[in-house]
């Protein structure tokens, strides 16, 4: 039988994280006949290709599993695009536990619209960590308002990355699928931009997971993450202006982001942790515009 969904999963160095990734996708319930999972290992020097590779004999589930040299994120999705015989591939990352019904639910959504080449559920609050959960706040806050107009707090493009997210093949196809030129980071956007001016629409859903970020608990992980994103998206900000703006992407206009994103996370919410949006965006803010001088420096 031929699949419906392709479960595409780009991975590297991630051992401690990927068994439970795998777990709640064995899990779901969504026919496994239906579904399909294509594993890139991508370089890792570490277990994954042993645990990916291992997870093979215990699950129903068919599987691809490819091991590769450092090549890069945007040449590991175009594997897995190149080798998806379903009509969707919902993306699923090492770092994030989906639950039982989130396949199901991508694909029941995007059978009833056609006219969707992307969708996503949205993350979930992750109990006892507060770094964490101040960086997922501002996902949340945007997934409940993606279908308002845009406001002060909606100014750019309403656009989505690839963690948790559903793909048509179609769409994905039309464009020529991912760049190659992404090995770091921003493979996702460039191709979601793409996606967007072929005229597909981008809608979200219901579904929850979580995503747990590379372990991310400390000031000193959310430096080192926003420090790399930084450094690999000044190549995207050189492909596409659209992605987003150097305006808003610096300390004073992260402070200002973060005050606005906590007031309308409290109000959906009611944590008043969340009035530390403002400490958090401007920290991770500075990391991030320090990356990306790096990056301009080097080039």
């Amino acid at each position: 039988m031929k699949p419906t969904v392709t479960i595409g999963m780009c991975v590297r160095n991630c051992q401690n994280m990927l068994p439970n990734a795998l777990e709640s996708i064995d899990i779901q319930d969504f026919p496994h006949e239906k579904m399909q999972l294509v594993i890139i290992d991508d370089g890792s020097t570490d277990q994954t290709p042993k645990i990916a590779e291992g997870f093979v004999s215990k699950t129903d589930i068919p599987i691809k599993v490819f091991k590769t040299g450092w090549q890069g994120l945007g040449k590991a999705r175009n594997l897995v695009l190149n080798n998806a015989d379903g009509k969707y591939i919902t993306w699923v990352d090492s770092d994030e536990i989906i639950t039982k019904s989130y396949i199901r639910k991508q694909v029941e959504f995007m059978e009833k619209n056609p006219e969707v080449g992307i969708t996503t559920g949205f993350t979930g609050f992750v109990p006892g960590n507060l770094v964490l959960n101040l960086e997922l706040t501002p996902y949340m806050v945007k997934h409940f308002m993606f279908n308002e107009p845009r406001s002060y707090l909606w100014r750019a493009r309403k656009l989505v990355g690839t963690g948790g997210a559903t793909f048509r093949v179609e769409a994905l196809r039309q464009v020529n699928g991912f760049s190659d030129k992404f090995k770091g980071a921003g493979e996702d956007i460039d191709a979601v931009i793409r996606i967007l001016n072929s005229g597909w629409v981008i809608q979200v859903n219901d579904a929850v997971f979580y995503e747990f970020h590379n372990g991310l608990s400390t000031l000193g992980d959310l430096w080192k993450k926003y420090y790399w994103y930084g450094y690999h998206c000044e190549q995207l900000y050189h492909r596409s202006r659209d992605a987003y703006s150097l305006a808003r992407m610096n300390p004073p206009a992260g402070f200002i982001a973060g005050s606005l994103y906590s007031l309308k996370a409290y109000r959906l919410f009611g944590d008043k942790s969340l009035f530390l949006l403002p400490f958090h965006f401007c920290f991770k803010m500075t990391s991030w515009m320090f990356g990306f001088m790096k990056a301009q420096t080097k080039n």
